[in-house]
């Protein structure tokens, strides 16, 4: 099972290295890892996607809890959640196909941020399933480089 978990913790060297060898240790890849700055610049949030089975997350979830530079951990399972991810997507086009891959972009909502004659890159933000669908629609047209940031994730209301 896929597990979306946030953890506030001090905004210090060395916490990131601290929960990254806490899931490695027990064996779980994590799949997508996001960091950044909170409204209190002492204060980072970590998104972590993780698979693997419930009880032993669960056991690694209260782990994180006792970890000194840790604040709260917030487990998403079965919970309301917005999630976002973003990718620059670097896709070969040439004067044939450059509005093609242009109208795709619109579909998805996307922005052309960079141009050249061979090349388009491509910003594009929103649920990890249209980041994914927009991926394989680039395909055919040749993505020559890609990056992700991770899942970002925060529950619903109050």
């Amino acid at each position: 099972m896929r597990h979306v978990i946030s953890a506030i913790v001090e905004n210090k060297s060395g916490v990131l290295s601290h929960i990254a060898g806490l899931f490695s240790s027990r064996g779980f890849n994590i799949d997508s890892l996001t960091v950044g700055r909170t409204e209190n610049p002492a204060l980072s949030r970590m998104t972590i996607v993780v698979a693997g089975d419930d009880a032993i997350l669960e056991q690694v979830r209260k782990q994180l809890g006792k970890v000194i530079d840790v604040i709260k951990v917030s487990d998403f399972a079965g919970k309301d959640i917005v999630q976002r991810e973003q990718a620059l997507i670097k896709v070969g086009c040439n004067n044939e196909n450059r509005q093609q891959v242009v109208a795709l972009v619109e579909v998805f909502e996307g922005k052309v941020v960079d141009i050249s004659p061979g090349d388009m890159m491509v910003e594009l933000s929103g649920p990890e399933a249209k980041v994914d669908a927009f991926v394989e629609m680039m395909r055919p047209y040749g993505i020559r480089e890609m990056v992700r940031t991770g899942l970002v994730a925060m529950a619903r209301g109050g």
